[in-house]
């Protein structure tokens, strides 16, 4: 009884909804959305563009572009796995469940978590059934399920260095008119504060640009991440209460078979 009382209640505190994790990054992604079309509205990012004769702001928009592109189609895939982990669980913790080990290639949804049972009854069928250690096979699954989610860490770093990058050139602009600047003639005074303006801008909007857009991609990537480690974590409690411990019972059978027939004969 108590052991039925804990499992919905465990379940519940570890069951998110398989569309939590592409909910928060749309919440977040409108949000973007939203500040983009105020910011356009008050022509800060058509003033940007504009200063910006390096187009380095232009890259910096564009990289974060498809950034978000990549990941929501990796939010979506590790939402997809949370919910083919659920069902799993269901299929297994269900009466009689344990028989789908037999087959689960038919009973048991497709998905990486799917995959690793099917591993793991071959690792304990090949090794008759002994005690079942799944620690390589759970580093395998780790690095299945985070996939290409390293992408995220790149780009921000990528999109901070070209911030970086459009400040020195922005300074560089700056103070190359100073080299050859007469103080005695006003009209290269005027063209060469006009050059410095222009410096000065490149080297501010691109290191705007650069922090603002790394910061974004590091709060996405962070969600992702997250959802995950929610989905392997998912995955660990189901195997190790619903799977290593129906093996390990299948090869602990026989031998008590053998002693029981043993007793008989004598």
């Amino acid at each position: 009884m108590s052991s039925m009382t804990i499992g919905p209640i465990a379940g519940s505190a570890a069951d998110p909804s398989e569309r939590s994790a592409l909910l928060f990054w749309m919440i977040f992604t409108g949000l973007s959305v939203f500040a983009v079309v105020l910011l356009w509205r008050f022509g800060l990012i058509r003033l940007m563009l504009a200063s910006d004769r390096t187009y380095i702001s232009s890259v910096i928009a564009l990289l974060y572009i498809l950034t978000c592109g990549h990941c929501f189609l990796r939010t979506r895939a590790i939402a997809r796995e949370g919910a083919a982990a659920r069902r799993c669980r269901a299929v297994l913790a269900a009466p009689g469940g344990s028989k789908a080990l037999d087959a689960s290639a038919a009973t048991l949804p497709h998905g990486l978590v799917r995959d690793h049972i099917e591993s793991l009854v071959t690792k304990a069928a090949a090794q008759d059934y002994r005690r079942v250690d799944q620690t390589l096979l759970l580093r395998t699954l780790a690095d299945r399920l985070r996939g290409s989610n390293g992408f995220g860490a790149f780009v921000s770093d990528t999109l901070m260095k070209l911030g970086l990058l459009g400040t020195i050139v922005g300074f560089i602009i700056m103070l190359a008119p100073i080299a050859g600047l007469d103080a005695a003639d006003k009209v290269a005074m005027r063209s060469s504060m006009g050059l410095m303006s222009d410096g000065m801008a490149v080297a501010m909007y691109t290191t705007l640009a650069g922090l603002v857009g790394s910061i974004l991609v590091r709060i996405q990537y962070y969600m992702l991440d997250a959802a995950t480690q929610r989905v392997f974590s998912d995955a660990v409690v189901l195997t190790e209460t619903y799977v290593t411990p129906v093996l390990e019972r299948q090869g602990a059978e026989p031998k008590g078979v053998e002693l029981k027939g043993a007793g008989t004969s004598s």
